[in-house]
């Protein structure tokens, strides 16, 4: 591959993210390090982190805010794609990685750096998502990756680190990895490890317990324009102000914890604990509304497309031909997905009340009660069933005596 001169590194100020500074340059020759700091709602003080870069021996440390772009361009599509990975995880994470892998990309351009790395290690997704994103988006780039190369524990990590003028972190009382983004966390390692343990309650942050949930339920109303979201309760919201909202909302009520065996891009199980309320309130929604507003047809080859979706992005894939020729899809069916949901939270659930579109239900009073008004056609189903059923007597009446 030949060896890099200038790198742009995604930068977390974690151990190993700072490990990776000193390291490319004096392990692999890197002359100048470059590093990148991606602000998505996480809530983290980025100052700190920026100073650290430099303090590691990055030749500059960019910060950027992809906050509205990470809720308009990944978290909303995968809403209108009801994306759930494995059929519950709705890829708060992951849905994070091509956006922060397109930018690094862009300022790798703009810098005019040959190179692009990251800290992920080599049992993860991310590594995955990474280094799958840059080849798509920027093919001439190397991609470099010493976490999953160096071989050292944390402990030796940390050491490599003292000896490069790195400040060892403060010790931790906690021993979880937790990743945390404005679509939610992630909590894994320590005892989670085992998945016969039951996760304390210490370890949420954005969900209360279905104890300290209050006692009375909460009915919020959810509207939709072509598939994506844009009031609360009446309110029509700007999309970040929004996710903020559904957040609130749903984590008072104890509503958006995951608990799940999950099935890692590199082949092996995991178990990992996601707290996604918002998100997860909002797929909900929508998924309920699209059950009034899209034909049978349309609804059943939308819902096998969607684990496609879901698996593509997990997959690290969201620049990829099959993502977008789903794409293409998936927004030729939201034009009708018009309306509100009513959902009642209460003690960690969430409820659907109701559903309404005034201009794109396809649900018709007169055709689905059973009052005086009903102008279904009775007497047409006898001729549907005799069709209907024509192949299975036909098959019956061969294979009966066999």
């Amino acid at each position: 591959m030949g060896r890099a001169k200038k790198a742009v590194l995604a930068y977390s100020g974690g151990v190993d993210t700072s490990v990776c500074i000193p390291y490319l340059k004096q392990e692999w020759g890197v002359e100048e390090v470059i590093t990148f700091a991606a602000d998505l709602g996480q809530g983290d003080e980025l100052e700190p982190i920026r100073r650290k870069a430099l303090d590691s021996g990055a030749s500059q440390s960019i910060v950027g805010d992809l906050i509205e772009p990470f809720i308009t361009e990944f978290a909303f599509p995968a809403i209108r794609a009801n994306a759930l990975y494995e059929g519950r995880y709705p890829l708060s994470t992951a849905l994070a990685r091509p956006l922060i892998a397109r930018r690094l990309v862009e300022i790798a351009r703009e810098v005019g750096a040959d190179a692009v790395a990251h800290g992920c290690t080599g049992k993860g997704n991310d590594q995955v998502r990474f280094d799958v994103a840059i080849g798509a988006l920027a093919p001439d780039l190397k991609v470099l990756a010493p976490a999953r190369e160096w071989g050292m524990s944390r402990e030796e990590t940390i050491a490599y680190g003292e000896r490069c003028g790195i400040p060892s972190p403060v010790s931790k009382t906690s021993p979880y990895s937790i990743d945390l983004n404005l679509l939610g966390r992630s909590i894994e390692a320590g005892p989670l490890e085992d998945p016969n343990v039951e996760p304390p309650e210490e370890i949420y942050a954005l969900t209360v317990s279905v104890a300290a949930a209050p006692d009375q339920p909460q009915v919020v109303e959810i509207g939709f324009e072509h598939g994506y979201p844009v009031s609360i309760d009446g309110v029509r919201l700007d999309p970040v102000s929004l996710i903020r909202r559904a957040n609130a909302l749903a984590g008072a009520h104890g509503f958006g914890r995951l608990d799940m065996i999950e099935n890692r891009v590199v082949g092996i199980k995991s178990r990992e604990i996601y707290e996604t309320p918002g998100l997860l309130l909002l797929i909900k929604a929508h998924q309920e509304l699209e059950s009034l507003t899209l034909a049978a047809d349309v609804l059943r080859s939308k819902r096998q497309l969607e684990q496609q979706w879901a698996d593509l992005v997990y997959q690290g894939l969201w620049f990829g031909p099959l993502k977008d020729a789903i794409d293409g899809f998936i927004e030729r069916t939201q034009s009708s997905v018009n309306g509100s949901v009513k959902v009642k939270l209460h003690k960690g659930n969430a409820t659907v009340v109701g559903r309404s579109s005034a201009a794109d239900s396809l649900y018709v009073d007169a055709m689905a009660t059973y009052d005086r008004g009903d102008q279904f056609d009775h007497r047409a189903a006898e001729g549907f069933i005799y069709v209907w059923g024509l192949p299975t007597r036909l098959w019956a009446a061969r294979h009966r005596h066999r």
